[in-house]
């Protein structure tokens, strides 16, 4: 696919313009996407409509741009503004605020690709040698100087390249959040996702909450980490300690894992397993001690796998690992985004809605909760891509397990 960004200025409405333009993109198969239109309010006041276009052959698209330049369509060759930041941490007024489709910005007559794609962002650019680059930038990372994106010119956002995967499918997955959907059609689509991202070379994420542990399948995530399936966790604080909890107390909240019922004292646990890790100095080094044998954390320091762990305000302990600092915590999580194929959501609000403001849309993501209102949530903060699997989380974990065990 061939994609290029048209604009198209006058009487648009009166003349009946805009509908001829149309026609002629339908006639030479060119399709478009409506990203600007600007009525004129008064009779000498003319329209504006910007379009992104998309056509199989760059032939085709430049057939249909020749016969549409006649009734005034030209591309949208402005470059893009920039102003320099004159405070750390404040983007300049009217700075551009990014989705997380890929972007490009144009720079001195060229298209530079949009680097680390992130919403709510601005954008920055910079020299790189002989060449110009522009990446995302969140507010807390910008520095006086910086050479920012304002106003929306020179600023095309593209739709998302089809992959080789089925991605009608994927689309019908996304298209309806019920806790009536397939599930067992959805989690065998999901481990067809992960296969297919891990035979591409790419990683697979999962965001997890503490009801993981609580339900019992912690095992059954261990496991996933030691196949391989699993390359980055984005936890909290629970997760962590009721983890660790299970492994030296066999309790997660004072519940028994095998009985189901609780045991005496048994709300102290968490606090006892957490204070023992702050005493070895991190989680590594209780692992390392023996004082942690088994469980999600062990696992990924045994495997290798980098967990982030970010906590909130009621956190007991925590944990040594913990990052408590929030932007720092973002920070963090953004250093494991590059290469991401796959992101699994379980069983967490707040966690599934950080990390979807910092994954690009291209990134398959599945939302898994027991509450519709969670996926909603995630997709109303404009994480569009996630499919929404209402289930409980023991029965997607340890149905993914299946499956990828086929």
């Amino acid at each position: 696919m061939v994609t290029e960004r048209l604009s198209l200025e006058g009487h648009l409405l009166d003349e009946n313009t805009l509908a001829k333009v149309l026609a002629i993109f339908d006639r030479h198969g060119v399709t478009f996407q409506l990203k600007r239109f600007r009525v004129g309010e008064a009779a000498h006041e003319t329209s504006l409509v910007e379009l992104i276009l998309q056509a199989e052959a760059q032939s085709a698209l430049d057939s249909a741009l020749d016969e549409a330049a006649v009734l005034g369509a030209r591309f949208a060759d402005e470059d893009a503004r920039l102003a320099l930041a004159d405070v750390d941490g404040v983007l300049p007024e009217d700075f551009y605020s990014t989705t997380n489709f890929s972007t490009d910005v144009r720079v001195e007559g060229d298209w530079v690709p949009v680097e680390n794609l992130e919403m709510d962002c601005g954008i920055r650019v910079f020299r790189d040698g002989d060449r110009w680059r522009a990446e995302t930038c969140p507010m807390h990372r910008v520095r006086a100087g910086d050479r920012l994106v304002v106003g929306f010119e020179g600023v095309r956002v593209l739709p998302l390249e089809e992959e080789e995967m089925d991605e009608d499918e994927f689309r019908f997955m996304s298209s309806e959040i019920s806790s009536e959907r397939p599930k067992g059609r959805m989690i065998a689509h999901c481990a067809q996702t992960i296969r297919h991202a891990k035979e591409a070379g790419k990683k697979v994420l999962l965001v997890g909450g503490p009801a993981i542990i609580h339900s019992g399948c912690g095992p059954q995530l261990s496991e996933l980490i030691e196949r391989g399936w699993i390359d980055v966790l984005f936890a909290g604080n629970a997760l962590a300690a009721h983890d660790i909890e299970a492994d030296m107390l066999g309790t997660s909240l004072g519940i028994d894992l095998t009985k189901g019922q609780g045991v005496p004292h048994g709300h102290t646990h968490h606090l006892r397993a957490i204070n023992r890790v702050r005493r070895a100095g991190s989680i590594r080094a209780a692992v390392e001690q023996g004082l942690v044998r088994r469980g999600v954390m062990a696992t990924c320091v045994r495997k290798g796998i980098p967990f982030v762990l970010c906590g909130s305000i009621r956190d007991d302990g925590p944990l040594p690992d913990t990052i408590t600092d929030n932007v720092a915590g973002q920070d963090a999580m953004r250093a494991h985004i590059g290469g991401l194929g796959v992101a699994l959501m379980v069983a967490t609000t707040l966690h599934s809605v950080a990390t979807g403001n910092i994954l690009p849309a291209s990134v398959k993501t599945y939302c898994v909760d027991s509450d519709a209102d969670t996926v909603i949530k995630l997709t109303d903060r404009g994480t569009h891509q996630a499919v929404g699997i209402v289930t409980d989380c023991e029965f997607f974990i340890k149905e993914l397990l299946a499956r990828l065990s086929e």
